[in-house]
Parts: C-alpha cells; sequence; structure tokens
C-alpha cells in the first residue's frame, strides 16, 4: 500500500481511506481474507494442512487452522467437505497457476 500511495501522490493513511471505503474492509482485512480463500480452495482439492499453509503464506498449520475457524466456525477438513463451497472449475482450475 505505500508504494501503491506514493506512486499516486497518495499519503499512506489516505489510501487506507480510499481502499476502506471502496472495498468496505481494511486492506489487511482484505488480504486475509483473499489468502483464506485460496487455502480454503486448496484444501477442497485435497491439499494437506501443512502444505497448504506452507504454501499460502502461514506462519504453520496451526495459523491456518486459526483462520478456517474464524471464518467458518469449523476445521480445515470439515470445511473443505461444505457444500458451499464446491470449487467452480473456471475460478479454480485443478491446474496451473492456482493450485
Amino acid at each position: 500500500m505505500s508504494d501503491l500511495a506514493a506512486r499516486t501522490g497518495w499519503s499512506r493513511q489516505r489510501m487506507w481511506s480510499r481502499f476502506g471505503s471502496q472495498i468496505g474492509l481494511p486492506p489487511k482485512r482484505a488480504a486475509m481474507l483473499v489468502r483464506f480463500d485460496h487455502a480454503i480452495h486448496r484444501l477442497v482439492r485435497g491439499h494437506t494442512p501443512a502444505r497448504v499453509a506452507a504454501d499460502s503464506g502461514y506462519a504453520d498449520q496451526s495459523h491456518l487452522h486459526h483462520d478456517v475457524r474464524a471464518f467458518t466456525g469449523t476445521t480445515p477438513t470439515a470445511a473443505a467437505n461444505e457444500p458451499w463451497l464446491a470449487a467452480d472449475d473456471r475460478a479454480w482450475p485443478a491446474h496451473g497457476g492456482a493450485a
């Protein structure tokens, strides 16, 4: 955000404020949700929680578990089996960069 603010000529505070007003979340919370979204879809595809945590930028598996519980109220394994998380092949291809 600081780099983007510098390139636009806005202060970091103004950038954060504008981001929040446009997106509805502070940048850090939005980044947490994006990271969680990528992680949970990898769990749906059958990747192990330890591998997903390592590849998704979590400090360790317990941090992934914490986010999954915070966002879904359940464990990573239970969340990955939820029908509302049915993977969309177009948005989450089984092969390629998102894997």
